[in-house]
């Protein structure tokens, strides 16, 4: 008598399909650049686009590295 597989015996699925890109995924990155270009003039033309001091730079920066500095310590903690 032969031992059965559950592998054997249960249907795979099949691959899910190929997902099209859409909006500015789909879109020439060249293309995308000029859009975000405009987009930055237009907000420095109207005066509500913001500009970091080196202050702000170096706060920011501080706190994305101590961040990124936590989780490596707490995954290494935990035997991640």
């Amino acid at each position: 008598m032969s031992e059965i597989n559950d592998r054997d015996t249960v249907p795979q699925m099949p691959a899910a399909p190929e997902r099209k890109k859409r909006g500015f995924a789909a879109m020439d990155r060249a293309l995308v650049s000029e859009i975000a270009r405009k987009g930055g003039r237009a907000a420095h033309a109207q005066g509500t686009a913001h500009e970091f001091t080196s202050d702000e730079a170096k706060v920011a920066g501080k706190k994305g590295g101590a961040s990124t500095h936590a989780k490596r310590r707490a995954r290494q903690q935990n035997g991640g």
